[in-house]
């Protein structure tokens, strides 16, 4: 059942209050009346109407105050204006104040009734027309989202695919190994090599298992909680306890320049994955009698602690640096000096940066090194 359309008349005059009823109500509209501006907008507060038909001269409050007021209550109101005293002047100053007609006085059953029910078919118009605009909109939303998934469907299919290549290679070596001492093909003798390699191998598997939870972790939030005050300093000290040893196996240099002690608000086994695995990956592509070196300062003009790790290693193309910070990604120099590795390092690093309010750049030159810069709020 359909609504009746709803309509206010405002004006000083009882005969146009009345006889705008008498032509409106056997047309099916409802009506209500108010002889001057401060009822009118009383009754407009009150309740909703869907057409005023408003005298723009009444004593007290003018017409024009009335509809100023009246749009700001309700502004999909239709406002149509009618008086005696019709000026181009007064029409233009009525219209910018946002009525929608203007009908002078005296005027006809007709005319009324024309003015009204054209304003109505007008609004429901621009009503079809917004609601076509929003099923369009929602149509080219829904559009983006289904390219959204089938874009993250098919990052998903390659997610798994890497996973698969990497988790395989490890667990393969493991079985083989198993078999072929179980079989009584490895003599004793050569077996504890063998169980090395094997030992190796699952200590790979581990790590990359490890990263990939660590990765899930951030991502979803969990171990925020865990935040507190923590010396970058202090944390970085850890770290190179464990670095300097395989650094020194390799041959390669590893430099320390700490200026302060800058303090962040974090989780301390996060900073010290970001502190591993970029100081990790600095090792493991700088060529035997390279160097890294690691900085680490606080820059007060900008309330940041600043964390640099370089080194003279192999270097990045240009080109390969906008992608070196997807899962699994690994450049081809880099998969040419080392054969192992997960490529989730540099996620994590800029998981971590990114969920700590910092940020992490990188410079880079083939086969002279690489530098990662990053930054995160004191305190």
């Amino acid at each position: 059942m359909n609504t009746p359309t709803r309509i206010l008349v405002v004006d000083d005059e009882v005969g146009i209050r009345e006889g705008c009823r008498r032509v409106l109500v056997p047309q099916g509209f409802e009506v209500d009346v108010a002889e001057n501006g401060p009822v009118g907008l009383r009754k407009l507060r009150e309740s909703r109407y869907d057409v005023l038909l408003l005298d723009i001269m009444m004593p007290g409050m003018s017409g024009i105050e009335v509809l100023r007021q009246a749009r700001q209550i309700d502004p999909d109101l239709i406002c149509i204006i009618i008086t005696g005293y019709a000026t181009v002047e007064l029409a233009v100053q009525a219209v910018r104040e946002g009525a929608h007609d203007f009908i002078a006085k005296p005027f006809s059953a007709d005319l009324l009734l024309q003015v009204i029910n054209r304003e109505l078919e007008r609004r429901a118009l621009r009503k079809e027309a917004e609601r076509v605009r929003a099923l369009e909109e929602e149509a080219r939303e829904l559009t983006r989202a289904k390219a959204e998934l089938q874009k993250l469907e098919a990052v998903e299919g390659r997610f798994m695919l890497s996973l698969v290549h990497i988790l395989r290679a490890p667990v393969a070596v493991l079985q083989n190994t198993i078999q072929l001492i179980r079989q009584g093909y490895i003599p004793p003798e050569e077996q504890p090599e063998m169980l090395e390699r094997a030992e190796t191998r699952a200590g790979e598997l581990l790590a990359t298992l490890d990263d990939l939870l660590l990765l899930a972790y951030l991502k979803e939030g969990i171990g925020l909680s865990r935040a507190e005050t923590v010396s970058l300093a202090e944390v970085l000290e850890g770290v190179l306890a464990t670095m300097r040893p395989r650094a020194e196996r390799r041959g390669i240099s590893l430099e320390v320049d700490v200026r302060g002690d800058s303090r962040v608000r974090a989780n301390p086994d996060h900073l010290r994955a970001l502190w591993s695995h970029l100081i990790d990956n600095a090792i493991r592509y700088t060529p035997s009698g390279g160097r890294v070196t690691v900085s680490l300062w606080t820059d007060p003009e900008r309330n940041l602690a600043v964390g640099a790790v370089s080194d003279t290693g192999i270097g990045i193309p240009a080109d390969e640096i906008p992608r070196i910070f997807e899962e699994f990604y690994r450049t081809e120099e880099g998969k040419r000096m080392q054969e192992t590795g997960t490529g989730l390092g540099l996620p994590i690093v800029r998981q971590v940066v990114e969920t700590y309010g910092g940020s992490i750049e990188v410079e880079s030159e083939v086969g002279r090194g690489t530098t990662f810069r990053f930054t995160l709020p004191i305190g």
